[in-house]
């Protein structure tokens, strides 16, 4: 048999906050509020969790990734090449935007 233990999370809030929870609460039928605040809750913690995990779904992928952010590599000649026509691009853009005025 498993053994529950109920934990405990104190928050203050103001009594308009508790009334507007609780009014949202008896609106979607949960026996008390308690209930409701746990339910919401767990289901925001998921979503986060799910939102979170969906570019980066291991804890392998999110390493590599600050790994790339902390350390990164020297640019290749492509990258080098796309700085360059990049910046040709927008010197072009501000002298045909500088003539029209």
């Amino acid at each position: 048999m498993a053994t529950f233990i109920n934990d405990r999370i104190d928050v203050r809030i103001s009594k308009e906050q508790k009334e507007l929870i609780k009014y949202a609460s008896e609106l979607r039928g949960f026996k008390n509020l308690s209930e409701f605040i746990v339910f919401c809750v767990n289901r925001e913690a998921n979503q986060i969790i799910k939102e979170n995990s969906l570019v980066l779904k291991t804890l392998e992928d999110k390493k590599i990734f600050l790994d790339a952010i902390l350390n990164p590599s020297e640019p290749n000649e492509k990258l080098k090449q796309a700085q360059l026509n990049y910046q040709k691009f927008i010197l072009s853009d501000e002298k045909n935007n500088g003539s029209i005025k």
